[in-house]
């Protein structure tokens, strides 16, 4: 007689979970997620500590991909979410918690239209059309200032403004929307913003930060060497200036007579001369070094008027090569192929109360150094991403020069157009619909309430002002009203909020669509004793 036993198809320790369960898992792991970072959305938003289990690591942001990529997760759909905020990050610099905040009420009104017995698929074809509806709305109230260079430069310090008023910078958002402004449009439409170089100094105030017209490397000069070099000839190498020591590790050298010893140590000297002489047969004046240059070295470029700085790290030496035109070399037997920096004025600078070495005129034109102030590391680091995020928003925004209106404003111009196409929309695609509408509100909502104002009241202020024609109404959280967002300057990238609702509504469609989670079985650490037994 055959018993009906069930069928093991898995490992053992392997998990599944099927359907409903698996459904529900995604949606809790999602929603909280958002949860976390929603708090920080908007120029309200609060901060959050990050505490790693090391002494010093404490970071103090309300970054959501910083805070996000610092969180150890389990569950699959929350990790979706991490890789969409980051991006987010990757491509337009800034939008990060939004985007992470919308596909989570996405997925929260996706659950609620699940337990009515509406099929995902039947979801996310509704969704799909309010993608492109809302996607139309946000082109269409979309304006373009590039040929106006006044007019786009202030669409630019307005963007700025906007990203840097949910930071810790926002008491200075004016001066610094103004340095990164200035920055930005010294690429002359690049995006590429290694020619753009932080340096965080200790001490002072955020307002003491300024942008210097030029490169600053934080080393000192040579000992004997001038402080002031101009029309330099810069030889940038990586190579190790101290040839005149035995290099095999572990070597033991025998001499029978002191002078033995005495000419091995002429014949290392003679060697480090000859290699500092064919340095100096390049025509320099100044010689930058990534590695140490010793005593020796020094002495030799000092004596010959070349002035050297040694130990410029990795970062410090490939920044260099690339706004002073030149290239990193290792050998120096043919000065002829050897491309040389050029540079109008090397001085020492005093930035704070340490020195630091500033190259003025240099042939990229589009490099500056902004020098952040501020009372502590925690700040400065903050500042850094604060800033980061804006010049990386900025620099796109360079090249996608259409903007669109914030302040909930985008939001709820989408959310009213597909209110209007689900009502001529038949079935049950158009509940869908409506709770990507109900979704688009959530943001100004959470704006409103993260702030401490009565949302529900704002938000359905806003709504009834869009209804009545006022398409740049929007929320002022200066004083707890709906207010045109066009005159408070509230201005965001296009760009920023296209990518926002793609790419939210693609990572929610995604995790709806799961009905079932395979977990691998753990791997087993072998125990190497085991083998010698026996």
């Amino acid at each position: 007689m055959n018993s009906l036993q069930p069928v093991q198809i898995l490992e053992n320790e392997a998990s599944e979970e099927k359907g409903e369960h698996a459904r529900l898992s995604s949606f809790v792991g999602a929603i909280a997620i958002t949860d976390l970072v929603k708090t920080t959305l908007g120029p309200k938003g609060m901060d959050k500590i990050l505490q790693s289990m090391g002494r010093d690591g404490i970071t103090v942001t309300n970054d959501g991909a910083t805070i996000l990529k610092a969180v150890y997760l389990d569950n699959p759909a929350a990790k979706i979410l991490v890789d969409i905020s980051k991006t987010q990050d990757d491509e337009v610099g800034d939008g990060t918690t939004s985007v992470c905040v919308l596909a989570g009420e996405l997925l929260r009104e996706g659950e609620k239209l699940m337990s009515q017995k509406i099929h995902p698929q039947t979801i996310i074809a509704g969704w799909r059309l309010a993608v492109d509806v809302a996607r139309k709305a946000l082109i269409d109230s979309a304006k373009d200032h590039k040929s106006d260079p006044v007019k786009f430069r202030e669409d630019l310090l307005n963007i700025a403004r906007t990203t840097l008023s949910s930071k810790i910078v926002t008491l200075e958002k004016d001066h610094f929307a103004n340095m990164v402004v200035d920055a930005v449009l010294r690429l002359k439409g690049s995006t590429n913003l290694d020619s753009i170089h932080i340096i965080k100094k200790l001490g002072g105030s955020l307002r003491d930060s300024y942008l210097d017209e030029g490169f600053i490397l934080e080393k000192r000069f040579g000992v004997g060497c001038p402080k002031r070099v101009e029309n330099a000839k810069i030889l940038l190498a990586n190579t190790a200036m101290d040839t005149d020591k035995i290099k095999i590790f572990g070597a033991r050298v025998k001499v029978s007579a002191m002078q033995d010893l005495n000419d091995i140590e002429e014949a290392e000297r003679a060697k480090m001369i000859d290699k500092c002489k064919r340095i100096v047969d390049h025509g320099i004046n100044v010689f930058i070094n990534r590695q140490l240059i010793y005593n020796l070295g020094e002495q030799y470029f000092a004596d010959h008027g070349v002035t050297s700085i040694e130990h410029a790290d990795f970062d410090g030496i490939e920044r260099l090569a690339l706004v002073t035109g030149g290239e990193i070399v290792s050998t120096f037997d043919h000065p002829e192929r050897v491309k040389l920096g050029t540079c109008k004025l090397i001085e020492e600078i005093m930035l704070g109360e340490d020195k630091a070495i500033r190259f003025s005129g240099v042939p990229l034109g589009e490099a500056c150094t902004i020098v952040l102030r501020g009372a502590s590391n925690h700040i400065l680091e903050e500042a850094e991403r604060s800033l980061h995020d804006a010049l990386c928003v900025l620099s796109q925004t360079v090249n996608e020069t259409r903007t669109v209106l914030g302040g909930g404003c985008s939001e709820t111009l989408m959310s009213k157009a597909i209110d209007e196409l689900a009502k001529t929309t038949p079935g049950k695609k158009a509940l869908a619909m409506e709770s990507f509408s109900r979704a688009l509100r959530q943001i100004p909502t959470i704006i409103a309430d993260n702030a401490g104002y009565d949302s529900s009241e704002l938000v359905t202020q806003l709504r009834a002002a869009h209804y009545r024609g006022e398409t740049t109404s929007g929320l002022n959280m200066k004083d707890g009203s709906v207010g045109d967002v066009q005159a408070l300057g509230i201005v965001e990238s296009f760009k920023v909020k296209q990518q926002i609702l793609v790419s939210a509504a693609e990572a929610a469609e995604m995790i709806i669509r799961v009905d079932d989670i395979l977990r691998a079985a753990p791997r087993k650490r072998e125990n190497p004793g085991m083998g010698m037994l026996g």
